[in-house]
């Protein structure tokens, strides 16, 4: 490596050890990250950052078992440490030019001080790095890089798959895509990519459940250079989250009320299916969030009220007028889709899980007053804990005798995972979706809540 080579490894590395620091002080990854958007080496730094953070559990005590005093350290330092050791064990860099970035690094930080015990502790690492990950790997949450709330919810909630969801969290999501029914089907999408020369391959779901299949590509590929994307044609979109639509059961003529919408696939969607012969409400509270799926809509040229409101203040938006379809894709804690978004690993706290419950259930509740009598509301959640899914379920139904859950098909999608009310997908599975959970409510004809 050159001089100038090596110093722009260096400036990486600090970069990224800045973004990782800010993380580890609340700051989720795109936020960390924006301060690098315009930077020449942005798609190294995110990449390094992102991997850091995907692993950081297991790396911080790999590296602080080599410190006599961790916590004593700067932040930063601490931070350029694991970033350090993210890339002698997973990066296919020479080694040694690692170490000496990383004790540049330290000097572009400011602590051109910890300079020297940067250099001995990565240079004992890496002489000792079979066996110190020996001993870290002992521990699952600590091999898997989870916190241990989360690894320990997982293994009581999902005894046969708890480790398997927590190792589905560490590998690359592929690029899957939602094929526009108005414009071409899947099958003859993938003849199209085929003649592009790209490879993909269908998500079939259950027999019983009739569904458009998705489209996973076998690489990635920027959006804009995805055939078909810019005319509209597909959209990026998990396979898991496609399944959420076609439960709705829209038809021509319904009025229809995406309650959580940003940003937007869901509800275009809903639209795709029913050739936009519905009246449509697309709500969010987050009115800049909301600028996403005017952006969505109107590369698939697809109408749509689309609303800026707190949905658990109907009398700000509502006139009146039941819904006959609602979808609540309510905020949650995340955990099904940390392997797109790892920072989800230091951000959540235990805490977080009932408060995010609590605002569920009002969310919930909110929704189903303004649902038409026999009409059908979609609970779902990017979760993976049942306190999020089918607790938040059992007490709305317990608190609603004119409520009542709908049986979802018991082989949904492959690894579908049946509930007393719902049915959850864990990350990963037999068909590679993100984790969701999905439960089907109707209105009974017999009376108002």
């Amino acid at each position: 490596m050159t001089r100038s080579g090596s110093g722009q490894a260096a400036t990486v590395l600090a970069q990224a050890s800045r973004a990782v620091a800010a993380i580890l002080s609340g700051q989720t990854a795109d936020e960390a990250l924006s301060a690098f958007q315009a930077g020449p080496h942005r798609a190294a730094v995110r990449a390094i950052t992102l991997g850091t953070v995907r692993w950081y559990l297991r790396l911080k005590p790999a590296v602080e078992s080599l410190l006599a005093r961790p916590r004593t350290l700067p932040r930063e330092v601490r931070a350029l440490l694991a970033v350090a050791a993210h890339q002698l064990e997973y990066s296919r860099n020479a080694p040694q030019l690692t170490v000496h970035a990383a004790v540049d690094a330290v000097k572009i930080l400011g602590h051109k001080h910890a300079g020297g015990l940067t250099n001995a502790v990565l240079r004992r690492l890496l002489a000792e790095r079979k066996d110190i990950f020996a001993q870290v790997d002992r521990d699952p949450a600590r091999r898997t890089a989870h916190p241990r709330w989360l690894a320990d919810a997982l293994s009581s909630a999902w005894p046969l798959h708890g480790l398997s969801s927590l190792e589905a969290d560490n590998v690359h999501p592929p690029m899957t895509l939602r094929v526009n029914c108005m414009r071409c089907t899947p099958a003859d999408y993938l003849g199209e990519l085929a003649a592009a020369g790209t490879a993909g391959r269908l998500v079939e779901w259950g027999a019983e459940f009739a569904a458009p299949p998705a489209v996973v590509l076998e690489r990635p590929a920027p959006v804009d250079a995805v055939p078909g994307f810019l005319e509209g044609r597909v959209s990026v979109q998990d396979a898991g989250a496609q399944l959420a639509a076609p439960l709705l059961d829209v038809q021509p003529g319904m009025r229809v009320l995406d309650a959580c919408a940003a940003p937007g696939g869901k509800a275009a969607h809903l639209l795709e299916l029913t050739r936009g012969q519905v009246d449509l409400w697309a709500l969010d509270i987050d009115a800049g969030r909301l600028e996403r799926v005017r952006e969505n809509l109107s590369r698939l040229g697809l109408p749509a009220h689309v609303v800026a409101a707190d949905v658990r203040d109907p009398g700000t938006f509502w006139d009146g007028r039941p819904f006959e379809r609602i979808l609540v894709d309510a905020p949650c804690s995340g955990t099904g889709v940390i392997r797109r978004h790892p920072d989800i690993k230091l951000l959540r706290r235990p805490e977080d899980i009932q408060a995010f419950a609590g605002t569920q259930l009002e969310i919930l509740e909110a929704a189903f007053q303004m649902l038409a009598a026999g009409g059908r509301l979609v609970y779902s959640t990017c979760s993976v804990l049942p306190a999020e899914n089918e607790g938040v379920v059992e007490r709305f139904l317990a608190r609603h005798p004119h409520a009542r859950a709908i049986s979802l098909p018991g082989r949904l999608a492959p690894g579908a995972l049946a509930c007393r009310w719902g049915v959850q997908l864990l990350c990963g599975g037999a068909a590679r979706t993100d984790g969701f959970y999905y439960a089907c409510l109707e209105k009974t004809t017999s009376g108002t809540i």
